[in-house]
């Protein structure tokens, strides 16, 4: 702002609009005690969301534990409803409102010589693309795993593209590839991979009959668990990675929230359920391999449910003296939400609405079934939108 702005005596033809813009938005801490509450909204989230991320990856792996397959698919649909929803009015708008042309923020300095939260959100959009292409190509290499598509320029064109030291595709896989990336709803991957599980936990006297035959059929589901755990956790990890920095920035502000936080509190109990309810259906459908079931689901689940109560207390250190509307707090918070609105974006558009509903060649054919989990996809999307009007 303008050293020699006066806002008790403004005339807009001449003022400089920056500096009335600024002006409006300045905001000091607004703090206003009912640390209690506070303090109680850190362990309620805590364990809320925690409980939310928990369940799909325990009905999932302990074998103890069995859920209808429609309670797994509400969790899984749900839950990339709840992301897309995230991406667009809890990341990308928010960060218009911090950043973009008619802030602040974007009227001021080099700032203002483009607008930053879309560009911000393309080259997120793009990394994460090639960070994909990458760990598919990588994936793809190392086990001589090809596509099972048609080769497309050698149908429709004269010059077929370039198969020069590619293998024929393997005869006796199991999965497909849109099977590997999407997992089927159909149950083959979760047949196999569940047979998987259950040789390796066999006692030794019943591996050893038909040992040639069993061995050979264990080496092949683990190279299937292998296959898709390695093509499918890169793009988990952006995934959540994504949603931490979003639930940095809402600990931080619900901390330190003034005369809003009686409605923030309840909101954002449910927000960080519902995404907590997404991350958790997404990584329940990742095979880990042995070497990691043991402990890597369950860190991950940790780190989303501790995210949001670290950031909570870590405002209640800085209650006294954050002030959210500051020109630093904003460029940061914009910064940060349009690098995870682009993730969110293109994991939720790509990874889990294009390759589980369009691209994906064993979708089940129950209509029903299908109906069942569009439903709970615009449903998720709908109720995540709507709390877009509080937080």
């Amino acid at each position: 702002m303008s050293s020699d702005f006066d806002p008790t005596n403004v005339n807009l033809d001449t003022a400089d609009p920056a500096a009335v813009v600024c002006y409006l938005g300045a905001a000091g801490n607004e703090y206003n005690g009912r640390l209690g509450a506070r303090i109680s909204a850190l362990f309620v989230i805590l364990i809320v969301s925690s409980a939310a991320t928990f369940f799909p990856v325990i009905a999932a792996r302990v074998s103890w534990v069995r859920i209808n397959i429609y309670v797994y698919l509400f969790a899984r649909y749900f839950g990339a409803g709840v992301i897309i929803a995230t991406a667009f009015i809890h990341l990308l708008d928010p960060a218009y409102g911090e950043i973009g042309p008619n802030t602040c923020v974007g009227m001021t300095g080099h700032w203002a010589v483009f607008s930053w939260p879309p560009a911000i959100v393309l080259v997120s959009v793009m990394l994460i693309f090639l960070l994909d292409f990458v760990a598919e190509q990588y994936v793809e290499r190392k086990y001589g795993f090809a596509h099972t598509q048609p080769n497309v320029e050698r149908l429709v064109t004269d010059h077929p593209g370039d198969t020069e030291g590619a293998g024929p595709p393997s005869q006796s896989r199991s999965l497909t590839h849109q099977q590997l990336h999407s997992g089927d709803q159909d149950e083959e991957l979760h047949i196999a991979i569940s047979r998987a599980q259950e040789r390796k936990d066999q006692p030794a006297s019943k591996v050893a009959e038909n040992a040639d035959i069993e061995k050979s059929s264990l080496e092949q589901a683990e190279e299937i668990e292998e296959r898709y755990f390695q093509q499918q956790i890169a793009a988990f990890l952006v995934l959540e990675f994504g949603v931490m920095f979003h639930s940095v920035i809402i600990g931080l502000n619900l901390g330190v929230a003034g005369s809003e936080f009686s409605t923030l509190y309840p909101v954002l109990v449910f927000h960080q359920s519902f995404e907590g309810l997404g991350i958790g259906a997404r990584m329940s459908a990742i095979p880990f391999p042995k070497r990691y079931s043991w402990w890597l689901p369950w860190f991950l689940c940790a780190g989303y449910g501790l995210t949001t109560p670290i950031s909570i207390a870590i405002g209640l250190g800085l209650r006294t003296t954050y002030n959210s509307g500051s020109f630093i707090a904003m460029v940061v918070s914009g910064v940060l939400d349009s690098i995870s609105a682009g993730i969110l974006i293109y994991t939720g558009l790509v990874e889990l609405l294009a390759r589980d509903f369009l691209f994906n060649p064993e979708l089940t054919r129950s209509s029903r079934r299908l109906a069942f989990m569009v439903f709970n996809v615009f449903l998720g999307a709908a109720l995540m939108a709507l709390l877009g009007k509080w937080a």
